[in-house]
Protein backbone atom coordinates (compact mmCIF):
# COMPACT_ATOMS: atom_id res chain seq x y z
CA UNK A 1 0.00 0.00 0.00
CA UNK A 2 1.25 3.48 -0.93
CA UNK A 3 0.91 5.78 2.07
CA UNK A 4 1.31 9.54 2.57
CA UNK A 5 1.52 10.87 6.13
CA UNK A 6 0.70 14.51 6.84
CA UNK A 7 1.91 14.76 10.44
CA UNK A 8 4.86 13.54 12.49
CA UNK A 9 2.58 11.54 14.77
CA UNK A 10 1.09 9.62 11.84
CA UNK A 11 4.55 8.90 10.45
CA UNK A 12 5.59 7.53 13.82
CA UNK A 13 2.51 5.31 14.03
CA UNK A 14 3.42 3.82 10.64
CA UNK A 15 6.99 3.30 11.87
CA UNK A 16 5.82 1.54 15.04
CA UNK A 17 3.80 -0.85 12.87
CA UNK A 18 6.88 -1.72 10.81
CA UNK A 19 5.47 -0.14 7.66
CA UNK A 20 7.93 2.68 6.86
CA UNK A 21 8.61 1.11 3.47
CA UNK A 22 4.99 1.87 2.50
CA UNK A 23 5.48 5.63 2.92
CA UNK A 24 5.83 7.42 -0.42
CA UNK A 25 5.39 10.93 1.03
CA UNK A 26 5.51 12.69 4.39
CA UNK A 27 5.10 16.19 5.79
CA UNK A 28 8.11 18.48 6.27
CA UNK A 29 8.11 18.13 10.07
CA UNK A 30 8.40 14.33 10.22
CA UNK A 31 11.90 13.68 11.58
CA UNK A 32 11.66 10.24 13.18
CA UNK A 33 12.86 7.59 12.59
CA UNK A 34 16.04 8.46 10.73
CA UNK A 35 15.12 6.38 7.68
CA UNK A 36 12.29 8.76 6.74
CA UNK A 37 14.86 11.40 5.77
CA UNK A 38 14.89 10.18 2.14
CA UNK A 39 11.11 10.10 1.66
CA UNK A 40 9.61 12.87 -0.55
CA UNK A 41 8.15 15.82 1.35
CA UNK A 42 4.73 17.34 0.68
CA UNK A 43 5.01 20.52 2.77
CA UNK A 44 4.58 21.59 6.39
CA UNK A 45 1.50 20.25 8.16
CA UNK A 46 -0.60 23.42 7.77
CA UNK A 47 0.56 24.09 4.20
CA UNK A 48 0.43 20.67 2.62
CA UNK A 49 0.80 20.77 -1.18
CA UNK A 50 -2.26 18.76 -2.23
CA UNK A 51 -0.95 18.64 -5.81
CA UNK A 52 2.23 16.91 -4.63
CA UNK A 53 0.19 14.47 -2.59
CA UNK A 54 -1.96 13.66 -5.62
CA UNK A 55 1.07 13.13 -7.89
CA UNK A 56 2.44 10.52 -5.47
CA UNK A 57 -0.64 8.40 -6.25
CA UNK A 58 -1.25 7.24 -2.67
CA UNK A 59 -3.66 4.45 -1.85
CA UNK A 60 -4.28 6.18 1.47
CA UNK A 61 -3.39 9.50 3.11
CA UNK A 62 -3.11 9.68 6.88
CA UNK A 63 -4.41 13.12 7.81
CA UNK A 64 -4.97 14.63 11.25
CA UNK A 65 -6.76 17.36 13.13
CA UNK A 66 -4.33 17.24 16.05
CA UNK A 67 -2.72 20.43 14.71
CA UNK A 68 -5.14 23.40 14.80
CA UNK A 69 -5.85 24.61 11.27
CA UNK A 70 -5.51 21.27 9.51
CA UNK A 71 -9.21 21.34 8.67
CA UNK A 72 -8.25 23.21 5.48
CA UNK A 73 -5.89 20.40 4.48
CA UNK A 74 -8.59 17.78 5.01
CA UNK A 75 -10.99 19.85 2.90
CA UNK A 76 -8.38 19.91 0.12
CA UNK A 77 -8.08 16.12 0.19
CA UNK A 78 -11.86 15.81 -0.02
CA UNK A 79 -12.11 18.25 -2.91
CA UNK A 80 -9.50 16.29 -4.89
CA UNK A 81 -11.12 12.96 -4.10
CA UNK A 82 -7.98 11.59 -2.44
CA UNK A 83 -8.59 8.56 -0.22
CA UNK A 84 -7.77 9.47 3.37
CA UNK A 85 -8.52 8.95 7.02
CA UNK A 86 -8.45 11.64 9.68
CA UNK A 87 -6.98 10.95 13.12
CA UNK A 88 -8.24 13.29 15.81
CA UNK A 89 -7.44 11.95 19.30
CA UNK A 90 -7.93 13.93 22.48
CA UNK A 91 -7.17 11.23 25.06
CA UNK A 92 -4.62 8.48 25.57
CA UNK A 93 -7.33 5.89 24.94
CA UNK A 94 -8.08 7.51 21.60
CA UNK A 95 -4.37 7.43 20.70
CA UNK A 96 -4.34 3.69 21.39
CA UNK A 97 -7.46 3.29 19.25
CA UNK A 98 -5.84 5.23 16.39
CA UNK A 99 -2.76 2.98 16.43
CA UNK A 100 -4.99 -0.09 16.18
CA UNK A 101 -7.18 1.54 13.51
CA UNK A 102 -4.18 2.24 11.28
CA UNK A 103 -2.85 -1.26 11.95
CA UNK A 104 -6.14 -2.76 10.78
CA UNK A 105 -6.11 -0.68 7.60
CA UNK A 106 -2.56 -1.79 6.83
CA UNK A 107 -3.31 -5.44 7.54
CA UNK A 108 -1.07 -5.71 10.61
CA UNK A 109 -3.62 -5.94 13.41
CA UNK A 110 -1.45 -8.02 15.71
CA UNK A 111 1.40 -5.53 15.46
CA UNK A 112 -0.99 -2.72 16.39
CA UNK A 113 -2.09 -4.64 19.47
CA UNK A 114 1.54 -5.25 20.36
CA UNK A 115 2.39 -1.54 20.06
CA UNK A 116 -0.48 -0.57 22.35
CA UNK A 117 0.48 -3.20 24.93
CA UNK A 118 4.07 -1.96 24.88
CA UNK A 119 2.91 1.63 25.38
CA UNK A 120 0.73 0.65 28.33
CA UNK A 121 3.54 -1.39 29.86
CA UNK A 122 6.01 1.49 29.64
CA UNK A 123 3.47 3.86 31.16
CA UNK A 124 2.73 1.45 34.02
CA UNK A 125 6.46 1.15 34.72
CA UNK A 126 6.74 4.93 34.85
CA UNK A 127 3.86 5.20 37.34
CA UNK A 128 5.42 2.52 39.50
CA UNK A 129 8.57 4.63 39.89
CA UNK A 130 6.71 7.47 41.62
CA UNK A 131 5.36 7.92 45.15
CA UNK A 132 1.72 8.41 46.08
CA UNK A 133 1.64 12.11 46.82
CA UNK A 134 -0.60 13.68 49.46
CA UNK A 135 -1.39 16.31 46.84
CA UNK A 136 -1.13 15.77 43.10
CA UNK A 137 1.57 17.99 41.54
CA UNK A 138 0.17 20.45 39.00
CA UNK A 139 2.03 20.56 35.69
CA UNK A 140 1.94 23.20 32.96
CA UNK A 141 2.87 21.85 29.54
CA UNK A 142 3.85 24.96 27.61
CA UNK A 143 3.55 24.78 23.82
CA UNK A 144 4.71 28.36 23.16
CA UNK A 145 6.26 31.20 25.22
CA UNK A 146 4.89 34.45 23.73
CA UNK A 147 2.02 34.39 24.28
CA UNK A 148 2.13 31.62 26.82
CA UNK A 149 0.18 28.72 25.31
CA UNK A 150 -0.46 25.59 27.35
CA UNK A 151 -2.34 22.31 27.04
CA UNK A 152 -5.93 22.33 28.31
CA UNK A 153 -8.34 19.58 29.33
CA UNK A 154 -8.92 18.20 25.84
CA UNK A 155 -5.30 17.27 25.28
CA UNK A 156 -3.88 13.76 25.66
CA UNK A 157 -1.40 15.50 27.98
CA UNK A 158 -4.12 15.52 30.65
CA UNK A 159 -4.30 11.73 30.59
CA UNK A 160 -0.52 11.37 30.48
CA UNK A 161 -0.28 13.31 33.73
CA UNK A 162 -3.23 11.60 35.37
CA UNK A 163 -1.75 8.12 34.90
CA UNK A 164 1.26 9.37 36.87
CA UNK A 165 -0.90 10.69 39.69
CA UNK A 166 -0.24 14.27 38.61
CA UNK A 167 -2.58 16.94 37.24
CA UNK A 168 -2.72 19.19 34.20
CA UNK A 169 -2.66 22.67 35.74
CA UNK A 170 -5.13 23.82 33.09
CA UNK A 171 -7.47 20.84 33.02
CA UNK A 172 -10.21 23.25 34.12
CA UNK A 173 -10.03 24.92 30.69
CA UNK A 174 -12.30 23.11 28.22
CA UNK A 175 -9.93 23.48 25.27
CA UNK A 176 -7.06 21.58 23.66
CA UNK A 177 -4.73 24.50 24.22
CA UNK A 178 -5.05 28.19 24.93
CA UNK A 179 -3.04 31.43 25.07
CA UNK A 180 -2.82 32.38 28.74
CA UNK A 181 -2.54 35.64 30.62
CA UNK A 182 -0.20 36.05 33.56
CA UNK A 183 -3.26 36.17 35.81
CA UNK A 184 -4.50 32.80 34.52
CA UNK A 185 -1.12 31.16 35.12
CA UNK A 186 -0.89 32.59 38.63
CA UNK A 187 -4.42 31.41 39.39
CA UNK A 188 -3.50 27.86 38.28
CA UNK A 189 -0.36 27.75 40.48
CA UNK A 190 1.61 25.11 38.52
CA UNK A 191 4.25 23.25 40.52
CA UNK A 192 6.24 22.27 37.44
CA UNK A 193 6.52 23.59 33.89
CA UNK A 194 7.77 21.73 30.83
CA UNK A 195 9.18 23.89 28.06
CA UNK A 196 7.83 21.94 25.08
CA UNK A 197 7.66 24.63 22.42
CA UNK A 198 6.28 23.37 19.11
CA UNK A 199 8.58 24.00 16.16
CA UNK A 200 11.26 25.75 18.21
CA UNK A 201 14.86 25.00 17.27
CA UNK A 202 16.00 25.55 20.85
CA UNK A 203 14.17 25.11 24.15
CA UNK A 204 15.09 27.77 26.69
CA UNK A 205 13.88 27.15 30.25
CA UNK A 206 15.63 30.36 31.30
CA UNK A 207 12.98 32.35 29.42
CA UNK A 208 10.30 30.85 31.65
CA UNK A 209 12.43 31.18 34.79
CA UNK A 210 12.80 34.90 34.04
CA UNK A 211 9.06 35.59 34.26
CA UNK A 212 7.77 37.61 37.16
CA UNK A 213 5.01 35.28 38.22
CA UNK A 214 4.11 34.18 41.73
CA UNK A 215 3.88 30.43 41.15
CA UNK A 216 5.59 27.42 42.80
CA UNK A 217 7.25 26.30 39.56
CA UNK A 218 9.28 29.51 39.44
CA UNK A 219 9.72 29.86 43.17
CA UNK A 220 11.37 26.43 43.36
CA UNK A 221 12.88 26.46 39.86
CA UNK A 222 10.88 23.50 38.62
CA UNK A 223 11.12 24.37 34.91
CA UNK A 224 12.48 21.81 32.47
CA UNK A 225 12.98 21.35 28.73
CA UNK A 226 11.02 18.40 27.40
CA UNK A 227 10.90 18.22 23.60
CA UNK A 228 7.52 18.43 21.91
CA UNK A 229 8.32 15.15 20.14
CA UNK A 230 7.50 13.33 23.39
CA UNK A 231 4.39 15.28 24.38
CA UNK A 232 2.87 16.87 21.29
CA UNK A 233 2.69 13.95 18.86
CA UNK A 234 -0.26 11.62 19.52
CA UNK A 235 1.43 8.37 18.67
CA UNK A 236 3.63 5.63 20.15
CA UNK A 237 6.30 7.97 21.51
CA UNK A 238 3.86 9.40 24.04
CA UNK A 239 4.78 6.43 26.22
CA UNK A 240 8.36 7.69 26.26
CA UNK A 241 6.94 11.10 27.10
CA UNK A 242 5.18 9.69 30.14
CA UNK A 243 8.46 8.14 31.26
CA UNK A 244 10.26 11.46 30.85
CA UNK A 245 7.51 13.26 32.78
CA UNK A 246 7.90 10.68 35.55
CA UNK A 247 11.64 11.38 35.71
CA UNK A 248 10.91 15.08 36.21
CA UNK A 249 8.18 14.50 38.78
CA UNK A 250 10.48 12.22 40.77
CA UNK A 251 12.52 15.35 41.56
CA UNK A 252 9.50 17.38 42.73
CA UNK A 253 10.53 18.79 46.14
CA UNK A 254 7.05 18.56 47.66
CA UNK A 255 8.42 18.20 51.17
CA UNK A 256 9.92 21.72 51.01
CA UNK A 257 6.65 23.44 50.04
Amino acid sequence: MRLVSLTSSNTEIVWSLGQVASLVGIDDHSDFPAEVAQIPRVGPDLLIDIGKVERLKPDLVLASLAVPGMERVVEGLEQHGIAHIVLDPQTLSEVYADVERVADLLGVRRQGQHVVRAMKWMIAQARGSLPNWVRAPKVMVEWWPRPMIAAGRYSWVTGMLEVLGAENAFAHLEVRSKPLSAQEVEAAQPDLITVSWCGAKKLRPEVVLGRRLDIPALRYKQVFALPEAYLGRPGPRLAEGVKKLANLLAQWPYGSY
